[in-house]
């Protein structure tokens, strides 16, 4: 199978109107930058996008929001894009807010094939109404169903041709359990290298869960908050 992709545009085919994603990244760091552009420019719209956040207002997946091409937001954190709660507030934006440590595990449970995890965030929050409630030795958990979602969107340092991936360090983050998530899974990578040149112990995400991979140009890599100490 050749997973090999020449560019965004091209990896991205078969994202439709309407499609569920899940975008790695963490506020900024390691987000899939080039698909980002590619999918703005291709007009696709009432997107459900599945990320830790929305980014910022004109980078990342703001991209996406400041020209409507998003439904709706499932989410963690989202306070640092001005439009994402203008479009909020003003109802013309669904938003789901999860805690992140379920947001992480409805991700590992896609890629693990189970339907659902029992958790005891939430509980007796928000969060909980209409989910069922089990009680275990005592204690009460939600059920939380794992995510469905035909398309994920990484990014990684490196990536062989066989679709093996290496993040590199914080950078990590949300991508290794999306990219597991995904029915056809998109990774971006800095570095495309022939397979086989990759050490197997440092590998990240075994090619297996990955479909299409292509080599990503100008990274921006923005900074959201910059602190530098005083001179």
């Amino acid at each position: 199978m050749n997973k090999v992709v020449a560019n965004a545009q091209e990896a991205i085919k078969g994202i439709e109107n309407g499609m569920t994603l899940l975008v790695g990244g963490f506020g900024l760091c390691g987000i899939p930058e080039n698909s980002i552009h590619a999918l703005v420019k291709s007009g696709v719209k009432n997107l459900t996008c599945i990320s830790n956040n929305a980014g910022v207002d004109d980078f990342g997946l703001g991209l996406l929001l400041n020209n409507h091409q998003v439904k709706k937001m499932v989410s963690s954190y989202v306070g640092e894009n001005a439009e994402f709660e203008r479009q909020m507030l003003s109802g013309e934006l669904e938003v789901e807010l999860i805690p992140q440590g379920t947001l992480a595990t409805r991700c590992l449970a896609a890629g693990y094939g189970m339907p659902a995890v029992f958790t005891p965030a939430g509980v007796g929050t928000e969060v909980a109404i209409g989910k069922e409630v089990r009680n275990f030795n005592g204690k009460d958990y939600l059920m939380e169903y794992a995510f469905d979602a035909p398309f994920a969107i990484v990014k990684a340092w490196k990536g062989d041709t066989d679709g093996n991936l290496i993040y590199r360090e914080t950078a990590r983050n949300f991508n290794p359990l999306m990219a597991m998530a995904g029915k056809i899974t998109i990774a971006e990578v800095e570095e495309l290298v022939p397979a086989g040149s990759l050490d197997p112990d440092h590998i990240h995400t075994p090619g297996i869960y990955i479909h299409r991979i292509f080599q990503g140009e100008k990274y921006e890599k923005r900074i959201e908050q910059r602190t530098v100490r005083k001179k």
